[in-house]
């Protein structure tokens, strides 16, 4: 039975912040409907101290931010951007449209369609998140998007180069220095210079993930997602300097980010909390690390790896690291999880940052029921019917004619029995329903 050397918060405690946030949101959302651009530009006074008299980018602003940085900035962010490109096309290669003529005359299909305008936020306002922009922007322009807006913060009182970069060079159509609720509301419900989009895609802080949530249904959204979440799964192939690394390369990402060690070995899990604390020692970001550790990190010792797939699909995590003698076995036998990333020769970083699957990903148990982002979901699956023949409506029709009757929807019937008489030369009283000839 699996023992919990360090447990994270109560969830009461974390469900008294997600009410506060909510309430947040919902008057700004509101705010923003009724003021448009007024209370956007108050608001990014406000929260970023960022004002100018257009949130837009113009190509001047884009190509000053792209010659502040290296070649080799700029050969790294082309890097990480082929690398997803290429991904992302495979992966809309393997979407395909369908027709087929189901009975004699009877042709179904579905066609993927883009969506017309996808909303891309980029977070930046901690740190500068270029990779963002290549996850969502590249990705949605591969789906065939038309029009991708792109919103970020301003970093340290600007711009900053290397996502503006990003953006551009991943191909957004519009760019804009905006931050938080102001710019996923901005995008969505549209203001007088913003038009609004269809899909609003991408990570960011709580309150982001929760405008983007309360605005689900008006637009459409990737996922729900939350404070990035990791899981290591190891055993005593590997060491606790390599698991701490991991758990700790991404609690940075914010204080209420759940890093988690999963494990068959109580002597690696007692390596591995020594090891965090000498780590946090040194490491730079330890201020926003230690935090997310004490208050939401988890040690936990499970008796064999049957007994830690059943947790980690409990867990459901964003990230599941695993360093195990077997990684294929959870790759074979878990069920819930945003990306799984095997064996200690890669790392969530390298999913994160640029080996090219996506790393928007499902957070707070959403991996039990969708993945994360990717061409798919810019796609719309709309199916067409086509009947060809007068043989086959009339057919169909009958059957249509009769299940209406069965329901009660006489005027649902009647458009079935329309077709029988001009198609099928019946004689059905209007109103009522087609028996079959045999029956007669």
């Amino acid at each position: 039975m699996a023992v919990w050397l360090k447990k994270g918060a109560e969830s009461a405690a974390v469900a008294s912040a997600d009410r506060q946030v909510r309430e947040t949101v919902e008057g700004i959302l509101a705010d923003i409907e009724r003021r448009g651009d007024a209370a956007v530009r108050e608001l990014s006074i406000k929260f970023d101290k960022w004002d100018r008299d257009s949130y837009r980018l113009t190509d001047k602003d884009i190509q000053g931010c792209i010659d502040q940085l290296s070649a080799r900035d700029l050969k790294d962010i082309e890097f990480a951007q082929n690398q997803v490109r290429n991904f992302a096309k495979i992966q809309r290669d393997s979407i395909k449209d369908v027709e087929v003529e189901t009975l004699p005359g009877v042709v179904l299909g579905h066609r993927n369609v883009p969506v017309g305008a996808a909303g891309c936020y980029v977070p930046g306002g901690k740190y500068p998140l270029l990779a963002s922009a290549h996850m969502s922007v590249l990705t949605a322009k591969v789906a065939g998007v038309p029009r991708v807006v792109t919103c970020a913060p301003p970093y340290q009182g600007g711009l900053a180069p290397a996502i503006v970069a990003a953006q551009s060079l991943a191909g957004a159509d519009e760019i804009y220095c905006l931050g938080g609720i102001q710019a996923i509301a901005a995008m969505a419900l549209g203001t007088e210079t913003i038009a609004s989009v269809d899909m609003l895609v991408g990570p960011g802080n709580a309150f982001v993930a929760e405008a983007k949530r309360q605005l689900f249904g008006r637009v459409g959204i990737d996922l729900f997602a939350g404070p990035t979440e990791t899981l290591v799964i190891a055993d005593d192939s590997v060491d606790g300097e390599l698991c701490a690394t991991d758990l700790l390369g991404q609690a940075e990402h914010g204080p209420d980010s759940p890093a988690i060690l999963l494990t068959t070995s109580r002597q690696l899990a007692e390596d591995t909390m020594r090891e965090v604390e000498r780590l946090l020692q040194i490491l730079p970001t330890a201020g926003i690390a230690r935090k997310a550790w004490e208050v939401h990190g988890q040690v936990i010792v499970a008796d064999d790896q049957t007994e830690m797939v059943k947790i980690a699909d409990g867990i459901a995590s964003e990230h599941v690291q695993v360093m195990t003698r077997d990684p294929d076995y959870f790759l074979q036998n878990m069920r819930n999880y945003g990306a799984l990333f095997l064996g200690p020769r890669t790392n969530v970083s390298f999913g994160d940052k640029c080996i090219g699957t996506n790393h928007t990903l499902p957070t707070k148990k959403a991996a039990r029921y969708t993945g994360g982002l990717w061409v798919g979901k810019f796609l719309k699956t709309c199916t067409y019917q086509k009947v060809t023949t007068d043989e086959a409506s009339a057919m169909i029709g009958e059957y249509c004619s009769r299940l209406c009757a069965l329901e009660g929807f006489v005027g649902h019937g009647e458009q079935a029995n329309i077709r029988v008489r001009r198609y099928g030369h019946r004689d059905v009283p209007y109103g009522g329903k087609a028996e079959p000839v045999a029956s007669r």
